[in-house]
């Protein structure tokens, strides 16, 4: 028989202390400014072309050049969360991100604003990798499902709001004002992150490999470049397109057999024994293709609604806002029926809203109402707010406390290519279909919508892989290696 006081601790588990909740705080916050600056950019970059002189094949590398300089830290920041102070770590990716937001509001032309925008995704990488891991760390099992669902809102809300700030600022006050506006943020959040962020787990001294460095930039910045130019068009060669892409597959290759030597002596830069516990493995990729569609659909989906649909820029943005704040209004209810239910009714719910919105977006033509695609998006938002705190809670609550900094590294790494995979798929079988009905006499804007529609069904018979593993997935809680 249960006695009462383990009957009460299982029916209420110990809550944080208040000095760990600031923490997790000024961690999420810090972590939705960053992203939310990760997406600000699709809208404000045909402005910049006008604006600074650059083609849309030069413009283009604000966005992949952010992307690919994430997919090149986010492998390295296991290894730094596990040796480095957390205060430390946090002081540098908010300083890094402050200087190149400063450096972005200042740039004179395309070069420097080029590279004060990697400057700031070496900041972003370390950020949601860091903000997991501490999760992880200090929240009790029977509470993650609830903060996994403010990192949902982190994940999800700040991409969906992305294009609307953006509209709203260049609207009034022209490109420079999106960085003037982040700037006050994160430097406020980088004083008080240095004054409240503590040292959580234990350091490591162990040295860096500096020969897994090498082989992660060209492994996945190599995979990164080739899928970004591919999906974005960025005017490379057939040649240079395909090089990259074999470089990043025989890095990623030799990558992962070093890792598998070095983690033998618990030396690894990502430790691959993660992928030994098979609700992270199928967790994790579920999570790439959730993020294949979400970020697919949202390049594809601003495309058909000016081009097609001849909304301006800010009413596109406009009519996205809801869907986002859907997504963070519903986040930490699905945080708390993960600690009640577990994942898979959650992912299951999820998955088929996801793949159930998709079907329907597959039917839109150059007359459908914007109220009908305003419902698509919602019911796709619905549909991605049921999945990510599940998967997240359920991949990493999988793992041994040892293993959680290389598991937040390794989801935000397998995001990173899912982003660039996402938009170079559907973006391609876009273009391919458009470019076949021109060759076939169709005019110019039926072409576009039935590449739209082929883009828009090939992501729905996508969704039906992430339903069917959404039955799979099991309870989050911590497993044995297979």
């Amino acid at each position: 028989m249960t006695s009462a006081g383990v009957s009460d601790a299982v029916a209420s588990p110990p809550a944080l202390g208040r000095g760990d909740r600031v923490v997790i705080g000024v961690l999420l916050v810090a972590t939705f400014v960053v992203i939310l600056n990760e997406t600000i950019m699709g809208v404000a970059l045909p402005v910049l072309l006008t604006e600074l002189n650059v083609t849309a094949a030069v413009g283009q590398w604000l966005t992949a050049g952010f992307l690919l300089t994430m997919s090149v830290v986010i492998p390295i920041t296991g290894y730094l969360i596990q040796r480095v102070p957390t205060r430390v770590l946090y002081g540098v990716a908010m300083s890094l991100f402050s200087a190149g937001t400063l450096l972005a509001a200042l740039a004179p032309g395309f070069a420097v604003l080029l590279v004060a925008r990697v400057v700031q995704a070496c900041g972003t990488a370390i950020m949601l990798p860091l903000l997991m891991t501490t999760v992880m760390t200090l929240v009790p099992p029977a509470r993650r499902g609830a903060l996994m669902g403010n990192i949902s809102i982190v994940i999800s809300v700040a991409p969906a709001i992305g294009p609307t700030v953006s509209g709203v600022l260049l609207d009034a006050f022209g490109w420079r004002a999106m960085f003037w506006t982040v700037l006050p943020i994160s430097v406020a959040m980088l004083v008080l992150g240095l004054r409240r962020v503590t040292r959580i787990g234990e350091s490591s001294d162990a040295p860096i490999d500096v020969l897994s460095v090498v082989l992660s930039v060209f492994g996945f910045g190599g995979l990164v470049y080739g899928l970004s130019s591919f999906g974005h068009g960025a005017g490379a060669s057939t040649t240079t397109l395909w090089l990259s892409l074999a470089v990043g597959v025989a890095g990623i290759a030799a990558f992962v057999l070093r890792q598998l030597s070095l983690q033998r002596d618990e030396r690894a830069l990502l430790d691959l024994r993660t992928f030994g516990f098979r609700t992270f493995t199928l967790a994790s990729a579920l999570m790439m293709v959730m993020m294949v569609m979400l970020l697919g659909v949202a390049t594809i989906l601003p495309i058909y609604m000016q081009n097609v649909l001849k909304l301006a820029p800010l009413a596109t943005g406009l009519l996205l806002l809801p869907g986002g704040l859907l997504m963070g209004l519903l986040s930490p209810l699905v945080g708390r029926l993960y600690d009640r239910v577990g994942p898979r009714i959650l992912l299951i719910v999820g998955t088929v809203a996801t793949s159930a919105s998709l079907w329907f977006a597959s039917g839109f033509d150059a007359s459908t109402p914007a109220p009908l695609v305003l419902v698509f998006h919602l019911l796709l938002s619905l549909g991605l707010a049921f999945s990510f705190t599940p998967l997240f809670s359920a991949g990493l609550g999988a793992l041994p406390a040892r293993l959680y900094s290389h598991g937040s590294a390794i989801f935000g790494t397998t995001q990173q290519l899912a982003a660039a995979a996402g938009v170079a798929l559907l973006v391609s079988v876009m273009s391919a279909r458009a470019a076949s009905l021109a060759a076939a006499g169709e005019p110019g804007v039926g072409a576009e919508m039935g590449g739209i529609h082929t883009a828009f069904l090939f992501a729905a018979v996508l969704s039906l892989a992430a339903v069917a593993g959404s039955f799979a997935v099991k309870g989050g809680k911590a497993e044995s290696p297979e």
